[in-house]
């Protein structure tokens, strides 16, 4: 049964809630460079009473409870390098901006810290805090797996929490993903090639790396729209492409940078082979050389079937039936994101499932996406959040049945 009081207990923590997502917000921070909100964190864990440790190159990780069994909860750290624009009196005024909310996920995992801490001695097992950087290049969630996070007792089931503004949906609704695939799989690339700089007005003299780069960003879309099947569902962006300083100058490189995403690994896979044939086999019908470079990478997210199903009936029994719902029941988009999730790291290492978390109506003024430099979240989500995180981790080590993998 659920602990009546834990509802309770976040409420009454509703104001240190609020100040520690400020907190956080105003110092926003970017991939693995997060001295401020690293220091921020490991004190706050410190006076909860908990002993954290740092966790590859700055990730943390804290642990409640005692015994064999472990169960992992996750929140992100990291902002995005975007100038914030949004009307709020915390803004953050050094160039990045948590636009994801990691923030907010940070501050609740903190919250379900301190009310897990009050309930240590009803705990049978441990409860293992992961505070992760890097998510929004897809490099922490690994960087902790290879530097122990599973070290001390394999969890046997893992939970994050990720926040959701621009949506009609009750604040404080909880969407639990269904069992499957829920984020696709996403690889971040640059293509640089090489040609050879020269006069714009004797162009035979050089090699043009800006013409090759042009016919190699046409030749990538082919690899959607030709080389897939229709239920083969991907999508692969070119973001960037930076060439030459001057009209009248052939440059001597071109690089270009992009993403792919697939639900498939082993679609991307293969979109991820094909786009280096395509680079450095363009390139050379125009004499120039091309190097492929992947940058980040994560798989697939998996949802446990057994996981999801304690997730979905332990917050029902939190929050009430109507604001804890199966990603499968939504209508249009709702069963998956588009968007990808490196916490899909942990999916394939433990039994894992995402939740997330209603954090904003448009109605109520919460009218920008994620990712948008004025995206604002509604703080009153923060009391659910804590308190979801600490009922994800109590249902799980008092559930009979355990999934192994």
């Amino acid at each position: 049964m659920m602990d009546e009081n834990l509802m309770a207990g976040a409420e009454a923590l509703a104001e240190t809630l609020r100040e520690d997502r400020r907190r956080l917000h105003a110092c926003a921070e970017t991939g693995f460079e997060l001295p401020e909100t690293f220091r921020y964190v490991w004190e706050r864990l410190t006076e909860i009473g908990l002993r954290p440790k740092k966790c590859g190159r700055c990730g943390i990780v804290a642990e409640i409870g005692a015994g064999e069994r472990v169960v992992l909860l996750r929140a992100d750290m990291d902002a995005l390098a975007i100038r914030e624009e949004a009307d709020v009196p915390f803004a953050c005024t050094t160039g990045a901006m948590h636009a994801c909310g990691h923030d907010l996920h940070t501050a609740m995992l903190l919250g379900a810290a301190r009310l897990l801490k009050d309930r240590e001695h009803l705990l049978p097992g441990r409860v293992r805090l992961m505070f992760q950087p890097a998510e929004e290049i897809l490099g922490g969630a690994a960087d902790m797996l290879g530097s122990g996070l599973l070290d001390g007792g394999k969890p046997e089931a893992a939970f994050m929490l990720h926040v959701l503004t621009n949506l009609e949906v009750p604040v404080g609704t909880a969407i639990v993903s269904a069992p499957g695939v829920s984020a696709p799989a996403a690889a971040f690339f640059e293509i640089r090639v090489q040609g050879k700089g020269c006069h714009g007005a004797m162009p035979n003299t050089g090699i043009d790396p800006v013409t090759a780069a042009a016919h190699i960003v046409l030749g990538l879309q082919q690899i959607q729209t030709r080389e897939l099947a229709m239920s083969d569902e991907c999508v692969l962006t070119l973001g960037m492409l930076q060439a030459g300083e001057s009209a009248n100058v052939i440059p001597d490189s071109a690089v270009m940078q992009g993403s792919m995403r697939a639900f498939d690994d082993q679609t991307l896979a293969f979109m991820l082979r094909r786009a280096e044939e395509i680079a450095s086999g363009t390139a050379a019908v125009f004499r120039a050389e091309a190097s492929f470079r992947m940058l980040s990478a994560a798989p697939t997210l998996l949802n446990d079937a057994a996981q999801s199903g304690t997730a979905l009936e332990a917050l029902q029994e939190l929050l009430g039936v109507e604001r804890a719902l199966l990603s499968s029941d939504l209508s249009g988009d709702g069963r998956k994101s588009t968007g990808s999730e490196d916490f899909a790291e942990v999916s394939h290492a433990v039994p894992s499932v995402m939740v997330a978390l209603a954090a904003g109506q448009p109605s109520a003024g919460y009218s920008c996406p994620a990712h948008h430099p004025k995206t604002m979240f509604d703080e009153s989500a923060l009391p659910a959040g804590a308190a979801a995180y600490a009922a994800l981790a109590m249902a799980a080590l008092t559930k009979k049945t355990v999934t192994n993998r």
